[in-house]
Order: structure tokens, then sequence, then C-alpha cells
């Protein structure tokens, strides 16, 4: 079968973003696997802000850029 490799040009951008707009603030990894497309997650304070892996799938418009951002400022208000 044909696999889709994952997309790590992709990812370094969305975590130099994320990483720009909030700087130190965050832990973004992510990992290929074989099989998918690769796990992304965002930590913010020890909080799991979004999962790839649990659902919330990759970050690739504009509009879930924005509700991850919302998520994050949620997240370190709540600190």
């Amino acid at each position: 079968p044909l696999l889709r490799p994952p997309a790590p040009v992709q990812y370094l951008q969305l975590k130099k973003k994320l990483e720009d707009e909030f700087p130190g603030r965050l832990d973004v990894s992510g990992e290929g696997t074989p099989h998918v497309t690769g796990f992304f997650e965002v930590m913010v304070a020890g909080k799991l802000v979004h999962s790839k892996k649990r659902g919330d799938g990759f970050v690739d418009t504009e509009s879930k850029f924005l509700k991850l951002v919302a998520a994050i400022k949620a997240a370190l208000v709540q600190g």
C-alpha cells in the first residue's frame, strides 16, 4: 500500500508560527510515523491543548490556527 509520508515542512512552519506567537511558553512536539501522517501535539503549562492523535487534526487552515491560538491563550490564563 502507498503510505503518505509525514509533512515535516508543514510541521516546522506551524511550530515556528506558534513559538513566534508565544515565545518560550509552549511545548510543541511532532513525530512522523510510517502508517499515518504523524502526531502533532501542543502542551501549555503541562496541559494538552491540541492533539492530532486525539482527533484534533492537523492545523492546516487559518481558522484551525486561530482556534488553537484561542485554546493556548485560555490555558495560559488558567495556568
